[in-house]
């Protein structure tokens, strides 16, 4: 085994944070501001790439923290080492609401594709990678982009959606058709392609948008309920225009000092 055997343990229901259970000399990797807490003994250092151990030299990091940008990831990432004589523990959160998957590499074939957001920490070992999609159609119009990422090894890894996440097995040859934000991940073995949404009423005010993922079997994905950019886009179609938030919060401010007695 290449990778550092780690033990965990999940809190929370919608606002998760796992908590990693270190021996003494072993290392999680995770990204960085993703800390919650850790225990004393635990040593804390800021590395370029991934901490595989595979990036050979200088240029190898370089080029891995390069790969990383590519996905919208810092260039750097965090690990965390067990300094001490005996357990330490140390956390890490979900950086909005939905859920936290513990995936084991070893019974995954070695490798998992995600949405390019999604890792969260992992043993140290398991390399984080960009995956290209082969169809240029599905980098333009997959909702992921023309990359995503991709973890592999033998270890533990973690990474995080939002909503419910609902794992669904493939048989060879099934066909699953998922809107194209909500695929979260998939083993190596899944095809993945995007088709245009045929019909056009329903491409232009059916409100799913033009485009869905064909996930074809076999293998497992996992789909999350409540994307991020889904939320986002709810939060800010909701929030008041800026010079009327501006005039209400004042009146507001104002009537509030009126009735306190200011």
């Amino acid at each position: 085994m290449n990778n550092h055997e780690i033990d965990y343990k999940l809190y929370g229901d919608d606002m998760q944070f796992v908590e990693v259970e270190l021996d003494p000399h072993e290392t999680v990797v995770a990204e960085a501001g993703s800390l919650m807490m850790m225990e004393d003994g635990i040593s804390m250092e800021t590395i370029f790439g991934d901490g595989s151990g595979g990036n050979g030299g200088l240029m190898g990091k370089l080029f891995s923290a390069g790969k990383r940008m590519l996905t919208g990831e810092s260039l750097f990432m965090t690990t965390f080492t067990n300094v001490g004589s005996g357990k330490r523990h140390v956390s890490f959160a979900s950086p909005y609401p939905g859920k936290i998957i513990p995936m084991d590499l070893s019974e995954l074939n070695g490798k998992i594709i995600c949405q390019k957001d999604a890792f969260l920490a992992a043993a140290k070992g398991v390399s984080v990678g960009i995956e290209f999609q082969r169809k240029i159609g599905t980098g333009f119009f997959g909702g992921e982009g023309f990359i995503m990422q991709k973890l592999e090894g033998d270890g533990l890894a973690f990474i995080h959606a939002g909503g419910t996440i609902h794992k669904k097995e493939l048989q060879p040859g099934e066909v699953l058709r998922v809107d194209t934000g909500c695929l979260v991940a998939m083993t190596a073995g899944v095809d993945y392609n995007i088709e245009f949404v045929k019909g056009v009423k329903t491409a232009l005010f059916g409100g799913e948008g033009l485009f869905f993922a064909t996930l074809r079997g076999p293998g497992s994905v996992w789909i999350q309920s409540l994307p991020f950019s889904r939320l986002a886009s709810r939060v800010f179609a909701a929030m008041p225009q800026t010079g009327g938030a501006k005039d209400e919060g004042s009146l507001a401010r104002g009537l509030f000092n009126i009735l306190d007695g200011d």
